[in-house]
């Protein structure tokens, strides 16, 4: 794969800001709902004179349902922030996994005795025509 240039370290950077948005994103849902759980229990009715709890009149209902409507996207969003900051990591680690096999894969084949042709080029300038020998 050429043109791929990742830094672990640039990475961890941008995961780092992005976990704390998910923080603060955390904290503003859980805002979320409890606001309008209030609004929808506190926003008052158009009703009478009553006796024990408030009942909920028609923007009460209104609030409750708009919450309710939209809690499968604060919930994909949610889910969708922590899948992609997942997936990320785990893409990185395979990349640095592969970096690593290659140079493991490239230090085994330099370890390895030079084979007949490679004995037969020592001394031989680039295209097979002879030269001198170092020494």
């Amino acid at each position: 794969m050429t043109g791929w240039d990742i830094t672990p370290s640039g990475v961890a950077s941008v995961l780092s800001l992005v976990g704390l948005a998910a923080d603060d994103l955390s904290k503003d849902i859980k805002g979320y709902g409890e606001s309008t759980v209030d609004a929808a229990r506190f926003v008052g009715t158009i009703s009478g004179p009553y006796c024990g709890d408030v009942p909920i009149g028609p923007v009460g209902v209104a609030v409750a349902d708009f919450a309710s409507d939209t809690k499968g996207s604060i919930t994909f969003m949610a889910a969708r922030t922590r899948k992609t900051m997942d997936g990320t990591v785990k893409a990185t680690t395979e990349y640095i996994g592969g970096d690593v096999e290659m140079a493991a894969q490239a230090q085994r084949e330099a370890a390895k005795a030079p084979t007949p042709e490679e004995l037969a080029a020592v001394g031989k300038e680039p295209g097979g025509k002879g030269g001198k020998q170092s020494g």
